[in-house]
Order: structure tokens, then C-alpha cells, then sequence
């Protein structure tokens, strides 16, 4: 078995080289594809995550009863289903002496912003209103709606090469190092490493859609059965007109299969100035972090097994100075934030984990703590190389 060192040079040496994107020969951006090569059963159950995904979940279901949304696609949307959005979720807390209180207490850390109205259930009337920011709150973030697109090959990276990554970037330079989340795995009850969420705080995907499910539409289902306590208050629930588990598992299992299968986004054209631009992107040291290509492990899956492939993103958490948003979440301190991937960037409508950079300018322009020699060394490029990055990076 290689050691850990090696994996990691080998790593580095996909990584840095000049590759050319299997994602490029689709063409158009055309989200809700599935990857290449799949069985009829595969394709098949690509299809019946898809009706999972679009699904709008009703009271009856077990809507809420606070909730952010009825709806995965109605967030996933930019340019199609399974992609991002400019939609905003708000996350809070207490910073006091440098301890983070989550606020479980007042509804945090995720606010609801929804509630399911009226109801009449065997214990009376109630009328459940959106969660608001409570006063106690000194720290409010908000976190744009994601793609998702390629992340069932980023569920099939084995642990061993994320914390692999880890080394080569604390070898090659300590101070833009990024490091492994660890958190827990709730099928398996074991820790393992975090690559979803702008924090990392979810290992699997599997956990993502239980997740979801719960702490955007109110559906409670085995990984997580217990429902959000509306602006904190538990003695509300006594009040939820479902307050069986809402979901058997058979959603969480089909939202899986699909966000595993959906193909990652396509290249935009690979011309001369595309090509030079990334090589400006290696030589200003973007790529330690934005890193072009991981391999997957071997996978029950054909098309996601051992796969080279390119997400700009080495998913570890890394110190981001004064773009981090404050929130302790996991092992994640308030500066640091999962390397966003750069995959799909022509088609994401904003950019940064709050959306507030309208384009990768402004983006690269907001880059802090580990990230500003890059930004220091974008800024010194001159005007022709620097359209040449720009290039590129529209190109993802």
C-alpha cells in the first residue's frame, strides 16, 4: 500500500499537470445530467431521484413545521436542476470572549425563515409563524444555495486521499495548508472526513440529503429524526400536526442516488488564452488550494470508479481571514471555510459563501488570510495576464 506521502505526490503530480476536462466534451451547460455509462437500474434510479428532487412537500407530508423551503429544485435551480442559486439561508450566533454559542436554544444555528401557518391538532390551535434573528445574536451569516453537480465523485474520494491532499499542501507550503474536517458519520458512527456544506460539517451524501431534508423543508427521517424546536421552543411541537418520522428513508436514499449520479458541469471552450490562463493560475499558486484533479477510489459504480477528475477544490478547511463568516460549525473556527470548488463557476450566478461578489473580480478581490499572496500576485499581473486568468477561470 502506498504511504500517505506517496499517495500525496502522485496526487500533485495529476494536480499540476495539464489536463484536458472529460467535462469539456458535453458541450452546453446542461445540468441534471447523469454521468456517462450508467446501467438501465442506475439510469432508472437517476430518474426517480430526479421526481424526488422537484418533489413539493405538503403538511400532509411533513412540511415544517418551520422550514426554508417545499422544495430541493426550488434552491438548485441556476442553470437547471441540481445547480446553485442566489437563494441565501442565515445561520446566527453568540460570539462572547471568543466562545461561539450556536443558540440551539433561540432556534439557531439555522434560521427557519417559514412556517406552515394554521392548525388544528388533538392539542389545540396553533398558528406557526418564520423563525427571526433573536436580539441575543452578535454574529449573522448567510450562505448561498450551492451546486450540485459531479459531487457523488467527490462522495467516492476515500478518506485516505483527502488527508493525503493535506499533506502535500502542509509539505509543499505550511501557510496556505488547508486541513481535513473530521465529523461524524451518522450510518456508521464513526468519524470520517467533511466535504459538503461551506463548513465541511457533512461527510456523506447520504447525510447531506437527511440534512436537507430536516433543516430546509422540516422532514424528519432516520439519520435525523427529531424536529427543529421552532425559535427554540420545544413545547411548540406539541402542536405538529405529523409528528411521526416524516420520511422512512426511501426520499433520502432516491435525493442520494441522484446528486451521486448527476454528471459534474461542463467545460466552457479550451482556447490558447484558456489554456494559458491556467497556467498563470498554477504559477500564482491558486491551484494549492483550487486543486484541478483528485482520483476517486474504487466504486461499485463503473463511472465513478478510480475517475480522474477536475473540481478546482481540494475540499479542506483553510483559515480565510476576514472572508470567514463567524460561525463555528464542526471542527470549522469562524475564519475558515471549505475551499469552494470552481467547477460550473460560468454558470453560478454569484459568487462566495454569502453571494456577494457579482463576479470572479470582486470574488478574487475578497480572497483573505492564507489566500493573499495569490490575490497579492493576481493583482501584480499584468493586463494581458491577467485576462488570460480571467479567461480561464469563466471558462470552468
Amino acid at each position: 500500500m502506498l504511504s500517505r506521502y506517496r499517495i500525496a505526490l502522485a496526487l500533485l503530480g495529476v494536480a499540476y499537470a495539464s489536463t484536458f476536462h472529460v467535462a469539456a466534451q458535453r458541450g452546453a451547460v446542461n445540468t441534471a445530467q447523469p454521468l456517462d455509462g450508467l446501467s438501465p437500474a442506475l439510469a432508472a434510479a437517476f430518474s426517480a431521484g430526479a421526481r424526488t428532487f422537484v418533489k413539493r412537500y405538503t403538511v400532509a407530508d411533513g412540511l415544517g413545521p418551520v422550514f426554508n423551503d417545499d422544495s430541493c429544485a426550488d434552491c438548485h435551480r441556476a442553470p437547471g436542476i441540481g445547480g446553485a442559486s442566489n437563494r441565501l439561508v442565515t445561520r446566527f450566533g453568540r460570539d462572547a470572549d471568543g466562545f461561539f454559542n450556536p443558540l440551539i436554544e433561540l432556534g439557531g444555528p439555522l434560521m427557519q425563515t417559514r412556517g406552515i401557518g394554521s392548525v388544528t391538532t388533538p392539542a389545540g390551535s396553533f398558528t406557526f409563524t418564520g423563525e427571526r434573528i433573536p436580539v441575543d445574536a452578535t454574529v449573522v451569516a448567510h450562505r448561498r444555495t450551492t451546486g450540485l453537480q459531479g459531487i457523488g465523485l467527490v462522495d467516492a474520494v476515500s478518506d485516505d486521499t483527502w488527508f493525503a491532499i493535506a499533506d502535500a499542501e502542509a509539505a509543499n507550503d505550511p501557510s496556505t495548508a488547508g486541513r481535513p474536517a473530521l465529523v461524524l458519520d451518522r450510518t456508521t458512527r464513526l468519524p470520517a472526513v467533511g466535504k459538503f456544506g461551506w463548513k465541511a460539517q457533512v461527510p456523506t451524501l447520504h447525510q447531506f440529503a437527511g440534512d436537507a431534508l430536516l433543516n430546509e423543508s422540516g422532514i424528519t427521517n432516520p439519520d435525523f429524526p427529531e424536529e427543529n424546536c421552532p425559535a427554540g421552543d420545544c413545547a411548540l411541537l406539541d402542536f405538529n400536526p405529523t409528528p411521526a418520522m416524516n420520511d422512512d428513508g426511501r426520499d433520502v436514499d432516491a435525493l442520494s442516488e441522484f446528486m451521486r449520479l448527476l454528471a459534474p458541469p461542463a467545460r466552457g471552450t479550451i482556447t490558447d488564452a484558456v489554456a494559458l490562463g491556467e497556467t498563470i493560475f498554477a504559477e500564482i499558486g491558486c491551484n494549492r488550494c483550487h486543486l484541478p484533479s483528485i482520483q476517486t477510489a474504487a466504486n461499485r459504480i463503473g463511472p465513478l470508479d478510480r475517475v480522474t477528475f477536475h473540481p478546482y477544490s481540494d475540499f479542506l478547511l483553510h483559515d480565510m481571514g476576514a472572508l470567514g463568516d463567524g460561525i463555528v460549525q464542526g471542527q470549522a473556527g469562524g475564519r475558515e471555510m471549505r475551499t469552494a470548488p470552481l467547477w460550473g463557476l460560468r454558470s453560478t450566478p454569484r459568487l462566495l459563501h454569502d453571494g456577494s461578489a457579482s463576479g470572479v473580480e470582486q470574488a478574487i478581490a475578497r480572497h483573505d488570510g492564507q489566500a493573499v499572496r495569490s490575490r497579492a500576485r493576481y493583482e501584480a499581473l499584468d493586463p494581458a495576464r491577467r485576462a488570460a486568468l480571467l479567461e480561464f477561470l469563466r471558462s470552468l
